[in-house]
């Protein structure tokens, strides 16, 4: 069996290790990948989330915390020094390897190891005595897989309490009051103590399975990963988006996450429609929202319009009837 590949970004920076991330998705294309990386101060949104929605832009910029777009689903989340973020890459040729489980289980197993009661909970946490310290989310693209996720080992729960603004929906669908009542710190649980540097390479080999070997990236990568930056992750429009009026917005809390949709409607057809939410999202919504662009503003005519959409793809849990209700009222 082939050893996993293992590296590492170099890199505290959010923006270089998220190109670094998007780069070894779409251009390392054959083997299994494990990179581990941390990020200085930042939060980190997902992909279909309205930005300014999830953060407190004051606080932020304030405390010099950098607000960086991820191309993953999911909602948004805050690093620092102490977190430590895990990547897995591999091939996605059938279902199984899509599924949050092949992934989660091993970190799970590795928490376990070092004498925690750890579990896989709900659409994509990892618990630690009931309080979360992972999160997870994943991307598709051209048959390869990006499964990645946090590790709050030492984080600063306070300030993960300041900068996020979660929906209060996503609270109450948890019976939850506040962010911080339901994060928790992995070095709080150990039975021994162990530093971020002694626990990262405890999980270096962990997560390995078989084992790895040390990869490196050419200068060339290297070059490709910071133009990728510049163009896509260092701006505005990527991490923030232009925000233009919409007549309708509709928005639920389904299973699969929080759905909100904007749409522009004229002569009863459908001109412009955004998809938002923290649902898990394997690939981007574009296709579903290009499909309904002149479509008429009645359910037939959209359910029709969506017929050769894979909804699980882009909109991960919600399915075709939830969509249906939230967009026609």
């Amino acid at each position: 069996m082939a050893k996993t590949v293992y590296l590492e970004t170099g890199s505290l920076d959010p923006r270089y290790n998220l190109a670094f991330e998007e780069y070894i998705l779409t251009h390392r294309r054959e083997g299994d990948y494990l990179i581990l990386w941390q990020n200085a101060a930042s939060v980190i949104v997902g992909r279909n989330q309205l930005s300014a929605q999830e953060v407190n832009g004051d606080f932020a910029a304030e405390n010099g915390i950098r607000v960086v777009r991820r191309i993953t689903g999911g909602g948004a989340v805050y690093h620092d020094l102490g977190n430590l973020n895990y990547s897995f890459l591999c091939d996605a040729e059938d279902m199984a390897n899509r599924t949050a489980t092949r992934f989660t289980q091993p970190v799970v197993a590795a928490l376990r190891g070092l004498g925690l009661e750890a579990e896989a909970s709900g659409r994509n946490d990892i618990l630690v005595s009931g309080c979360k310290v992972s999160g997870t989310a994943a991307h598709i693209h051209r048959g390869r897989v990006l499964h990645h996720g946090t590790l709050l080992f030492d984080s600063d729960a306070e300030t993960i309490t300041k900068v996020l603004t979660p929906d209060p929906l996503k609270l109450r669908s948890k019976g939850i009051r506040s962010v911080k009542s339901r994060v928790g710190n992995i070095r709080s649980f150990l039975p021994t103590d162990m530093t971020l540097p002694q626990f990262w390479n405890y999980l270096k080999t962990a997560l390995a399975g078989s084992g790895f070997t040390q990869g490196f990236l050419t200068e060339a990568e290297k070059q490709e990963i910071l133009r990728l930056k510049a163009e896509k992750y260092d701006t505005w429009q990527w991490n923030y988006g232009s925000a233009p009026n919409f007549q309708l917005r509709c928005k639920d809390r389904w299973d699969g996450g929080i759905l909100e949709v904007h749409l522009s409607i004229d002569h009863g057809k459908i001109q412009n429609i955004r998809i938002f939410g923290d649902f898990m999202a394997l690939t981007s919504c574009d296709a579903l929202e290009k499909a309904l662009i002149g479509c008429l503003y009645q359910k037939d005519a959209i359910a029709d319009a969506i017929a050769g959409i894979s909804l699980r793809e882009c909109l991960g849990g919600i399915t075709k009837e939830e969509f249906l209700q939230t967009v026609v009222k």
